[in-house]
């Protein structure tokens, strides 16, 4: 089961969550009360291990800018949450190392995902950062040729139930695991790891003893 801790603001929860086993990290630079600037995140990033995905987390910026920040700093993926057309997914999808489309629960545009070239969806609640949860029978509205990561109200206690039920590629998890905006609380992060962990994993193609995203090897090639 992949695993993207988002809202990271600090080298010491990052290095928790590493440490703990996660695959990626988000870093918000939409506004937010998460909201971290371009040098904490190169510093954060700085200190991290290679295989690490580092995410930055974007809503209606310009497309140019965004590209420049994400390579500017070496992040590996870009998550667009704002209202991005298609033409412009596509324009940083093929700027940046990987890209990550958010789409609320129960969208129309899920059933057009394929349009916005994106290399993964995150199916959030119609109220991103909300900490709510949504009605996961709504994800047997994502396409099922997608990879996709659940996020919206999860936490330690319900993300076991969650995979189960909808059987995703991956969880996002932020407000579920925090003692205060934009710090997490290393109980329930570590909890949150043993449970999602312990839930029905996904398969998916490939070498099973591989992680979701191999940079060594990319970089090697």
């Amino acid at each position: 089961m992949f695993v993207k801790i988002c809202g990271i603001t600090c080298a010491e929860d990052a290095l928790l969550a590493t440490a703990l086993g996660a695959d990626a990290l988000g870093f918000v630079f939409a506004p937010s009360r998460r909201q971290v600037s371009e040098s904490v995140v190169r510093d954060i990033v700085g200190q991290l291990p290679h295989d690490v995905m580092t995410v930055g987390v974007f809503r209606d910026m310009g497309k140019a800018r965004l590209v420049e920040i994400v390579n500017r700093i070496g992040l590996k993926a870009a998550q667009l949450h704002g209202r991005e057309s298609p033409a412009t997914c596509q324009w940083v999808a093929e700027r940046v190392p990987l890209l990550i489309r958010a789409l609320p629960a129960g969208s129309p545009d899920l059933q057009r995902f394929d349009e916005y070239g994106a290399d993964l969806l995150l199916l959030d609640s119609p109220t991103p950062g909300s900490g709510a949860v949504f009605d996961w029978a709504l994800a047997e509205g994502a396409p099922a040729n997608r990879r996709t990561l659940l996020a919206g109200g999860l936490t330690p206690d319900n993300v076991g139930s969650a995979i189960e039920q909808v059987n995703p590629y991956g969880v996002d998890v932020s407000t579920g695991v925090e003692s205060d905006p934009g710090r997490k609380d290393p109980r329930l992060l570590r909890a949150f790891m043993l449970n999602a962990r312990a839930a029905q994993p996904v398969r998916y193609e490939g070498d099973a003893d591989r992680r979701p995203f191999d940079w060594q090897q990319d970089e090697e090639r």
